[in-house]
C-alpha cells in the first residue's frame, strides 16, 4: 500500500507549495479536489479541459515532485432538487471525468447524493426512518426515480472514458452504509466502487472492519480519518447530532486525526482486513480534525500510519 493525502487541507496555498509540504513528509500520491463541496483551488477541470499549456504545467508538477494522483475528488449533490444547484455538480462530474481520462487517473471520489422528497422540493430530505409509510414512500420515489437513474447514466459515461467511480458513504447521503452502496452497484454496474472512509461508519455505529469484508473488491479507494465518539454526549444523545462541527465539546462526536479517535489495533486490523479482500492501493489521508492545524494533524496522521502500512508484497508461505 501506498500513502496519500488529499490536497484539499492546504486549499489557501499553491498547489506547488502544498506539494512541497508533501513530499517532505515522504508522502507518495495526493488525491486532488476538482469542485464541487472541495472546491478546486488546485484542479479547475473546466480551464485544464480548454488550455493544453496549463494542463501540461499541471502534469509536470506533479511529475516533478515524485508524486502520482491516486483519484480526482468532486464530492457533491448531483441529485439536489435545486435544479440549478444539480446542473454546476453534475458539470463538474462530467468535466472531471473527462480530465481524469486526459491525466491517465482511473479514479474519481465523490458522493451519491441526495434527492428532495418531490420535484418541487428547495431541499434534500434525508429520511432515516421507514413509519409513518409516506417516508418509505419518498425513499421508494428516490431511488427509482433519481437515484438509480442517474447513476447509470453517469456510470455508462466513466466507463466510455475509463474512469471509475469511487463513492463514499456519508449520513445525509442516499448512500450512507454498505447496505445502500451495494444496492446502487446492483442497479448501476462494477463501474462504481466505494471510496471507503471509516470516520463516517464510526458515527453511524457501523463497524469498519465488518464493512469493508462485506464490501470485498468493491473498495477503489480509501480515505484515512478518524472519529471519536463522545462517551457522555453520545449516552445522552445517541449519535444524530446537528450542532455546529465548532461546537467540540458538547457533540456527539468529532472527526480526529487517525489515531485520535482508534488506537494501532483499530488501524492495523483495518489495514490488514482491506488486504484480506485484495484492496493493496491507496490509504488517502483527510484531515478534518478541528482540534489539529492542518500541518500538524497531518504530520501526526502520517508518522502513526508509515509505521503500520505494509510496503512490499507479501512473500510465501515459507512456514507451510
Amino acid at each position: 500500500m501506498k500513502l496519500g493525502v488529499l490536497t484539499s487541507l492546504f486549499q489557501d496555498q499553491s498547489l506547488e507549495k502544498a506539494l512541497d509540504i508533501i513530499i517532505e513528509l515522504g508522502v507518495e500520491a495526493v488525491e486532488i479536489g476538482t469542485g464541487n463541496f472541495l472546491g478546486n483551488a488546485h484542479c479547475n477541470p473546466s480551464i485544464l479541459l480548454e488550455d493544453e499549456g496549463k494542463l501540461k504545467d499541471f502534469k509536470r508538477l506533479i511529475k516533478d515532485h515524485n508524486l502520482f494522483i491516486s483519484a480526482l475528488s468532486c464530492h457533491g449533490n448531483p441529485l439536489h432538487p435545486n435544479k440549478s444547484f444539480a446542473r454546476e455538480h453534475r458539470k463538474t462530474i462530467r468535466e472531471t471525468i473527462l480530465l481524469a481520462e486526459m491525466l491517465g487517473v482511473e479514479r474519481v471520489n465523490g458522493f451519491a447524493g441526495c434527492p428532495g422528497s418531490s420535484d418541487s422540493d428547495k431541499y434534500p430530505n434525508w429520511v432515516t426512518c421507514p413509519w409513518p409509510p409516506y417516508y418509505s414512500e419518498i425513499i421508494k420515489w428516490q431511488w427509482e426515480e433519481k437515484v438509480i437513474p442517474y447513476w447509470k447514466k453517469t456510470a455508462k459515461f466513466a466507463g466510455e472514458h475509463k474512469v471509475k467511480i469511487c463513492l463514499e458513504m456519508h449520513p445525509g447521503d442516499a448512500v450512507y452504509c454498505p447496505e445502500k452502496f451495494l444496492k446502487l452497484r446492483k442497479a448501476v454496474g462494477k463501474e462504481i466502487g466505494c471510496n471507503f472512509d471509516p470516520s463516517h461508519l464510526f458515527w453511524q455505529g457501523i463497524d469498519p472492519i465488518a464493512a469493508v469484508r462485506k464490501l470485498g473488491d468493491a473498495i477503489y479507494h480509501v480515505h484515512a480519518k478518524d472519529t471519536r465518539i463522545d462517551p457522555i454526549n453520545s449516552s445522552v444523545n445517541g449519535v444524530l447530532d446537528t450542532k455546529l462541527y465548532s461546537d467540540e465539546i458538547n457533540r456527539s462526536w468529532i472527526f480526529r486525526t487517525v489515531g485520535y479517535g482508534h488506537s494501532y489495533d483499530f488501524w492495523k486490523d483495518l489495514i490488514s482486513t482491506l488486504r484480506l479482500v485484495g484492496y493493496d492501493y491507496v490509504l488517502s489521508i483527510e484531515h478534518e480534525d478541528s482540534l489539529m492545524s492542518p500541518q500538524e494533524g497531518l504530520k501526526k496522521a502520517v508518522t502513526f500510519l508509515k509505521e503500520i502500512i505494509p510496503t512490499e508484497k507479501p512473500g510465501q508461505m515459507w512456514w507451510v
